[in-house]
């Protein structure tokens, strides 16, 4: 099967003709076409006819010509396509003449139709496009909210896990042809990375220096981007920042996952209650041998080892007996 893709295109930012030096002109002409037309007709007894055709072609044509005007605001630019041909991109914003033979962005209507449907009952929901007209892109940075996803990690347990994604336009000429429609392809690229993503990684208590998907949110987020940036290159979109924005066990297993943390916090407690207690009985047997305070022999060290650590380690509160006769009776 042959993959071969298509060469990518590429922007080419051009410079339209200003807005404000058209208009007054195309007005004056109109004004002039008019005042020759009322000339041309106004002898009825000898009419000058070819004043009268051209000024009657004239006037539907410079009606066209107005409609090459268009307006960019900030961080708005607009394609700009000639019978199938790319001509270029303008950027700056303010008040612009064009061809008025510029596609005027069917593109653009088709991707909103698409989204429409792509938002049909049983299909996920995705955010609506609203067709701009005139291949207008907006270059502002945008964010998108990601579903919430069930996926299972490295280990194979069910998680859920949502992502955040600030994006924005850089290339017009990839955005606008290289893919049907960017937006579509940024929800779903988006998803299928983050579904890879958690499979590369375990939710939690993972090897020692094992990156997990709690336990290194920058990491991960980093890996993200950086995956997200490589797919959506192809559409001419930049990737500022990815982040995850939910992250939790999958309800049928959260219990008992619950009760595993739980165990391990103990164990953890019950470690450290350990280590702590046998220092504290080593420390007073050495105390009590530096200073001569008493001789003990091994059975009865071993017997104020025991009632120590039953004292440093029980959980209730502990009553001591008071020995009133000698340590040997």
């Amino acid at each position: 099967m042959n993959t071969t893709q298509g060469p990518a295109n590429h922007e080419v930012v051009i410079r339209a003709i200003n807005g404000w030096m058209m208009l007054p002109l195309l007005i004056g002409l109109l004004l002039a076409d008019g005042a020759l037309f009322i000339s041309s007709v106004a002898n009825k007894e000898n009419p000058n006819v070819a004043m009268l055709i051209v000024t009657s072609l004239a006037f539907p044509f410079l009606i066209l010509m107005l409609t090459g005007l268009f307006i960019l605001q900030p961080n708005e630019a607009r394609v700009l396509v000639l019978f199938g041909k790319y001509k270029g991109t303008v950027r700056e914003s303010g008040f612009h003449w064009g061809n008025p033979f510029y596609s005027n962005g069917p593109q653009a209507m088709s991707g909103m139709r698409a989204d429409i449907a792509a938002n049909k009952p049983g299909n996920a929901p995705v955010a609506v496009r609203r067709g701009r007209g005139r291949n207008k892109i907006s270059l502002r940075a945008r964010t998108l909210n990601g579903e919430r996803l069930k996926v299972n990690d490295k280990r194979g347990n069910p998680v859920e896990i949502a992502a955040v994604v600030v994006w924005r336009v850089e290339d017009t000429a990839q955005a606008m042809f290289d893919v049907d429609n960017y937006q579509n392809y940024i929800t779903t690229q988006s998803e299928s990375a983050l579904r890879h993503l958690a499979s590369l990684y375990a939710y939690d208590d993972g090897e020692e220096h094992e990156i997990t998907l709690r336990g290194n949110v920058e990491e991960v987020s980093q890996a993200l981007r950086k995956e997200l940036q490589e797919r959506l290159s192809r559409a001419g979109v930049v990737v500022d920042e990815a982040r995850l924005t939910h992250l939790a066990y999958a309800p049928e297993i959260a219990q008992a996952m619950l009760r595993r943390q739980q165990a391990e916090a103990v164990i953890a407690a019950r470690q450290k209650i350990v280590h702590g207690a046998v220092s504290m009985v080593d420390m007073a047997l050495k105390e009590l041998a530096e200073k001569h305070v008493v001789q003990l022999d091994d059975e009865r060290k071993a017997s104020m080892v025991s009632n120590l650590m039953v004292v440093l380690c029980g959980e209730s509160e502990v009553h001591p007996v008071v020995n009133t006769g000698t340590l040997y009776n």
